[in-house]
């Protein structure tokens, strides 16, 4: 991860080498690393961490490789949030209304899709849960975007949905960094209680997990960062999806010990994907969440082809 935060600050369309940061005589350089790059590859760790560790959580929780938060449509209605406040205006006055709408959208989708689907829903079942939500998320952002009056407003805020960390600032990180912080601190704090989950709930319930308590403190975590990160940069998915998967053949299947590497897996993932779409070809650069759909999409497509060789 560090590695390509070295990385990530130094490349772009001209490569800026990292020890121009000690050497300011280079006001250009130097402002482009402080003011452009820097902030860019905060953010990407930021979001990389919190999508790494939702994901895992989630498919901890709910036992269910499928699990993930945009997979889930939990991203679809954090970005609902927030565009009902971009929508009324609300974050002229009060910018602190978009993070808290993009985490209470996310907070109720998650605890929705528990109710729903429980721990011991099918893996079918959990995939239409999660179409479902999504599907209405979608269905209302774009309802939103209809009423739109302003047309600049509207190619904005569909722009920033497609989800990117271009021309970000300072100011976002100091936006999202605390909720995201916070989410990912309660998140992990429920390693134990995934591990006693592995034995049944009955089992669970006698080493002194609190079910109820359990599934409030991953829906707020969950809704927290991941609302965060949407709220910063726009809907990005498949992170959560497929970080897991990467590292259990290395650490195993106990849930409490992928939390930490999924969250730096997670920012060592989108650090990359971020490097890559700053080095596409063209004047304008690759959405950010458009390249992290083209790598996730086929593998999506790959698991479900190997849980279904599995069934059978």
């Amino acid at each position: 991860m560090l590695l390509l935060a070295a990385v990530s600050i130094g490349v772009g369309k001209s490569w800026i080498p990292p020890t121009a940061f000690f050497s300011p005589a280079d006001e250009a350089q130097w402002l482009v690393l402080t003011q452009l790059r820097l902030p860019r590859t905060l953010l990407a760790i930021i979001v990389g961490a919190s999508l790494g560790i939702a994901g895992a959580v989630m498919q901890g929780y709910l036992r269910n490789p499928l699990a993930d938060p945009g997979v889930l449509g939990v991203s679809t209605c954090a970005a609902l949030g927030a565009v009902l406040s971009l929508r009324l205006g609300l974050t002229v006055t009060t910018p602190w209304t978009l993070p808290v709408l993009a985490m209470t959208v996310a907070t109720t989708a998650v605890m929705l899709l528990m109710v729903m689907v429980g721990r011991g829903g099918s893996a079918i079942t959990f995939i239409l849960a999660g179409v479902m939500v999504s599907a209405v998320a979608g269905a209302l952002t774009s309802l939103v975007l209809s009423l739109t009056d302003d047309p600049y407003a509207a190619a904005e805020i569909i722009n920033w949905l497609m989800g990117a960390l271009t021309d970000r600032s300072f100011d976002d990180v100091l936006f999202a960094a605390p909720f995201a912080a916070a989410g990912m601190a309660l998140l992990l704090t429920t390693g134990r209680s995934l591990d006693a989950l592995t034995l049944g709930e009955e089992t669970a319930r006698s080493l002194g997990v609190r079910l109820g308590r359990l599934q409030l403190t991953i829906a707020v975590g969950i809704g927290a960062a991941v609302g965060a990160c949407v709220a910063a940069a726009g809907v990005i998915g498949f992170v959560g999806l497929i970080v897991p998967h990467l590292l259990r053949p290395l650490i195993g299947e106990q849930p409490s010990r992928l939390l930490v590497p999924t969250a730096l897996a997670g920012a060592a993932l989108v650090l990359a994907a971020d490097t890559a779409v700053r080095l596409s070809p063209g004047a304008q650069e690759l959405k950010l969440g458009v390249a992290m759909a083209l790598l996730g999409g086929p593998f999506f497509l790959a698991l479900l082809m190997r849980l279904r060789r599995r069934l059978v």
